[in-house]
């Protein structure tokens, strides 16, 4: 492999965000040089006027960043957090979604399908404005009423609801053309801290994770949805040092080997505080690879990005092992643009 295609691959595992509300000059040449796989929309990138949103400004946004993405040879991913409820980066004119916890309420075949129709509305919104994926649905079971993070974001307490009813909403966002998301694997519902701003801690035995925070992501996993996110939390029964993002025996020996995932595995961001505040992003970006995750989110620093894609690049010069899970994670991206 040269190292123009080892640079195009780690292309594909950095999918960045950015400041501002066009394509300036420096986020044009990082897409048409091939140095991002997927961007991330936040409300700051929102154009606004007085109705909202000016979502005829937001499609024009969204054919920018797809055609400087083309300009490299390679389709550009472009994301948002809908999830409905208090993380809804778009707001008006687009349809107002309740928390989920509250969406359709039930899990009768009547409230899945309604459910399944609201995520079909959804989806179909974001489809028309030029998104691919929606970093959604939360898999987390709300089990903890102190937790400042997951609360009504997630779709139930018990394990049985949250797997009926996000999976219900993963086929409606599919059925619109939009690839859901599955997050926070392996469970964030359980934790008293925010990991964007601080490194929460689950001490709980693998019989627990198992029963409850692992059950709705295996159905995911059945259901062959499409791609799952990591959680910045330590489950101490599986790794007492590191995050899951950044552990083997969470993201490769767990989710991997043993539940058999073959989908993409993208890190939340790495400029979140949980991460941050304890690796640098050179380190954490190595680590998140070398743990076996596809896709690493760097949503905020120029620098970051940066940063991240020179230690990968080191990295994989000097190692042929580590390159080969970039050759391995970019052709798992590829496969999901196509």
């Amino acid at each position: 492999m040269s190292n123009n295609e080892l640079r195009k691959d780690i292309g594909r595992l950095l999918w960045i965000g950015f400041e501002g509300t066009h394509v300036d000059a420096k986020l044009r040449a990082t897409l048409e040089a091939g140095d991002a796989g997927g961007v991330t929309l936040f409300a700051r990138n929102l154009p606004t006027n007085a109705d909202g949103t000016d979502v005829v400004a937001l499609r024009k946004l969204n054919d920018d960043l797809h055609a400087a993405g083309m300009a490299s040879g390679e389709k550009l991913l472009i994301s948002v957090d809908q999830e409905g409820g208090r993380v809804q980066r778009i707001k008006a004119p687009a349809q107002h979604y309740p928390p989920m916890m509250k969406a359709e309420p039930g899990h009768t075949a009547e409230a899945l399908a309604a459910l399944q129709a609201l995520a079909r509305r959804m989806g179909a919104e974001l489809a028309d404005w030029g998104f691919d994926i929606d970093f959604a649905p939360v898999l987390d079971v709300h089990t903890n009423p102190a937790n400042p993070i997951i609360g009504d974001r997630a779709f139930g307490e018990t394990p049985e609801v949250v797997i009926a009813r996000a999976l219900a909403f993963a086929a409606g966002l599919q059925e619109a053309g939009i690839l859901p998301c599955g997050k926070h694997f392996p469970g964030h519902g359980d934790t008293a801290t925010d990991s964007h701003l601080a490194l929460p801690r689950l001490d709980f035995a693998m019989e627990r994770l198992r029963s409850v925070e692992l059950a709705p992501f295996v159905a995911a996993i059945t259901a062959q949805v499409p791609m799952l996110m990591t959680a910045h939390v330590i489950f101490a029964c599986l790794d007492d040092a590191v995050p899951a993002t950044l552990s083997p025996a969470v993201v490769t020996g767990l989710l991997r080997d043993e539940l058999g995932y073959e989908g993409v595995v993208i890190s939340d961001d790495l400029d979140m505080r949980a991460v941050a505040d304890n690796f640098s992003v050179g380190e954490a970006a190595v680590l998140a690879i070398d743990a076996g995750c596809d896709v690493l989110l760097l949503c905020r620093s120029l620098a970051h990005q940066d940063e991240a894609r020179n230690a990968l690049l080191a990295r994989a010069s000097s190692d042929s092992e580590f390159r080969a899970k970039i050759a391995k994670s970019a052709s798992r991206v590829r496969a999901l643009a196509r």
